[in-house]
């Protein structure tokens, strides 16, 4: 009863249940303000009023000048351990893809081979994250063989190569021109950098710099107090 003597509310459940059914899908263009008040037989700033939030509540996100769309659920990694980004994708029921936009052999300071990898990673066929990836190929000869226009670089490395340590780098920066372009965001919008380096024993293995639109991931570590233990360890 309650919703119906509030409209605003009668409105953001009934697209919260959309949502929260799979009706309306991450990525779905919600109808305009316009339509939505015609719809309900209400004012149109009733329905901005419950969009907003909607916004709030992380289940739509506003684009500028494109409209409403069901937000993506953000991605959840552990801190301490190297995830598989497709395995966490799927894991949210979103279909994968990667795409490699340049593979280029070629020699780092100390004169040994190396595998240069730069593509993108996509959620629901929209940009995840943008990657650039060094393989060193003294230490993982069978990567100059991998077809890495099929496979993304992570996942192969994860299948084939055990690592024994790694260090990553965690910072919030803005995106560039170009990167906000190839992630589909605007220029100098928040983004999470994530720089890792993985070795095994002394030797190394590779290098990556995977950037984050800041909505889509989240990076999590749980802690026990006195224990010093934490996820991953």
């Amino acid at each position: 009863m309650r919703s119906a003597a509030n409209p605003a509310r009668r409105i953001r459940e009934d697209i919260e249940g959309r949502i929260h059914s799979g009706e309306w899908k991450p990525g779905t263009r919600i109808p305009i303000e316009q339509d939505l008040a015609l719809h309900y037989g209400c004012a149109r700033a009733t329905v901005s009023k419950a969009l907003g939030e909607l916004v709030a509540a992380g289940l739509v996100e506003r684009r500028r000048k494109a409209g409403s769309f069901v937000a993506h659920p953000p991605v959840h990694s552990a801190v301490m351990t190297v995830p598989d980004l497709a395995e966490l994708i799927a894991a949210r029921g979103e279909a994968y893809r990667w795409e490699a936009r340049t593979i280029v052999r070629r020699q780092n300071t100390n004169d040994a081979d190396t595998l240069q990898i730069d593509g993108i990673h996509f959620a629901a066929d929209e940009p995840f994250a943008l990657e650039r990836r060094t393989i060193e190929l003294a230490e993982v000869p069978a990567a100059a063989d991998a077809d890495f226009n099929v496979e993304a670089p992570g996942t192969w490395l994860l299948a084939h190569i055990p690592w024994t340590s790694a260090r990553h780098v965690v910072r919030a920066v803005g995106a560039t021109r170009t990167e906000a372009t190839a992630l589909a965001t605007s220029s100098g919008a928040a983004c999470l950098q994530l720089e890792r380096d993985t070795w095994r024993g002394d030797r190394p293995v590779t290098h990556v710099r995977q950037l984050f639109r800041g909505d889509r991931f989240d990076l999590v570590a749980e802690f026990q107090a006195g224990t010093g233990k934490r996820d991953g360890n």
